[in-house]
């Protein structure tokens, strides 16, 4: 079975680190991306009013995927990448897992974040991915070395 590298970035900070955790530890990369891409003023956390801050405000909130992994039964173990908002993941990311059969799969999360850690993440998480093996993820910084993602994956 492969490992899979899935994340979701809103600004590219994300991005970079997933795309350097799949590079470090030669998984694949899925980029789970909005069907409603999010600008500035959607992300602008201190309005009330923004997208961001509706989505985060309820928490059932299932933001539109426009892409689907067609071969989520080649893996059975998926790094799975976000910002921090407002100290969980992106509602998008339970649309994103609840969209897939994760009987038997690992899922370990990370997450990039200015300085919050990872929260209520899992807890928030493990109704999306029923039957998964949810491990306690991690948070990194931006410029994480190739050399720190590729240690803390191994241990998995």
């Amino acid at each position: 079975m492969k490992t899979l590298v899935a994340y979701f970035s809103a600004t590219g900070t994300t991005k970079n680190v997933a795309y350097n955790l799949s590079k470090s530890i030669n998984a694949d990369l899925f980029e789970i991306v909005p069907k409603d891409k999010y600008t500035s003023e959607d992300l602008d956390w201190t309005n009330k009013n923004s997208r961001s801050s509706k989505e985060m405000g309820d928490l059932t909130s299932r933001p539109a995927i426009a892409n689907k992994l067609l071969n989520i039964n080649d893996y059975d173990t998926v790094f799975l990448g976000f910002p921090i908002w407002w100290y969980v993941a992106p509602t998008i990311i339970n649309t994103f897992l609840e969209q897939y059969d994760w009987e038997g799969k690992t899922i370990i999360p990370f997450a990039t974040s200015g300085g919050s850690g990872m929260g209520n993440t899992n807890q928030n998480l493990k109704n999306s991915c029923k039957g998964a093996n949810l491990v306690e993820g991690r948070r990194f910084v931006v410029g994480v070395s190739i050399n720190e993602l590729k240690e803390w994956a191994n241990k998995f």
